[in-house]
């Protein structure tokens, strides 16, 4: 299983670790039996995410598409980060081994979870903006 350049250097030096205090929305995806655990903190800005933070426990792949999906929305509207898929933070890591592309998936619904959680503290249906953020079903628990 080979992994890029990219894959390797969001592994070694991720991008946006850590937690925001006063977070605006938290989301927290994953499935403990495959080991991939995501929480996702944004900070709004009137419709901008003008920061963003990620604390993940899991493989190199998770660490990495975690640190990618962050670079991939910080300073973008909530409706741009929202139209953010597993395939862009794949493409953007210039690829991931087919055992691991649940872990773009964890991303992205990590950032819809936090999203809503942001919703939610308004007082908003979220469903209308997020949809529904299915459970982690689709890890591929035996590659781990």
């Amino acid at each position: 299983m080979a992994y890029s350049e990219k894959v390797m250097d969001h592994f070694a030096n991720p991008r946006n670790v850590g937690e925001i205090a006063d977070a605006s929305g938290v989301g927290e995806v994953g499935n403990p039996k495959c080991g991939d655990i995501m929480r996702m903190y944004i900070k709004v800005d009137g419709d901008i995410i003008s920061d963003v933070k990620f604390k993940t426990f899991g493989c190199g792949a998770a660490i990495a598409t975690s640190s990618m999906a962050t670079e991939l929305i910080k300073g973008k509207k909530i409706e741009d980060a929202l139209k953010l898929t597993n395939k862009a933070v794949m493409e953007a890591l210039d690829g991931l081994p087919a055992v691991k592309v649940h872990c773009s998936v964890l991303a992205e619904q990590a950032i819809k979870s936090a999203v809503a959680d942001y919703y939610r503290k308004k007082g908003v249906d979220p469903t209308p903006f997020v949809g529904e953020i299915p459970e982690c079903e689709s890890c591929a628990c035996d590659a781990h």
